[in-house]
């Protein structure tokens, strides 16, 4: 010890710091009503939204896609189905069933509470790490009076 500190005594700041590390989300989908662009509202429900839209946040480009799995029986979406197969690294939703919040999570994607109507307002708060990410304890935020997922 007397070698690296040369006899002094040897003090350590210690300082604990908490990191917010902030991700990168290239692609972002958004279950939409309408196709508005990045003004589009966001729509209530992912499994009976008409339309999704993508951003990708790096390149700006906007695609819409319109929901393949549309007609799909009560808590039984298939997200993937539904995307067309277009991949996205998150999506932000009004609400969404247990089962398609679990396929999407399993695939590696987050899905996050809607924080505004906009695909525009909601790409903002993505940005400032505001908007909730979802899991199967409060996914189901849009039906009115309960659940059946």
């Amino acid at each position: 010890m007397d070698s690296i500190t040369k006899g002094k005594p040897l003090r350590i700041k210690v300082t604990h710091r908490l990191i917010k590390r902030k991700e990168k989300i290239m692609k972002v989908g958004f279950a939409v009503q309408t196709n508005q662009g990045i003004e589009s509202k966001v729509y209530d429900h992912f499994g009976s939204a008409p339309a999704f839209i993508i951003v990708d946040t790096e390149g700006k480009e906007v695609l819409t896609v319109d929901n393949k799995d549309l007609h799909h029986a009560h808590g039984a979406c298939n997200p993937i189905m539904a995307l067309d197969g277009k991949a996205v690294n998150a999506m932000i939703v009004g609400g969404i069933g247990a089962g398609a919040l679990t396929k999407l999570n399993a695939l590696g994607i987050k899905v996050y509470g809607a924080g505004a109507s906009t695909v525009k307002e909601n790409l903002s708060l993505l940005s400032e790490n505001k908007l909730q990410e979802l899991s199967v304890y409060n996914s189901c935020r849009s039906h009115q009076g309960g659940c059946g997922h």
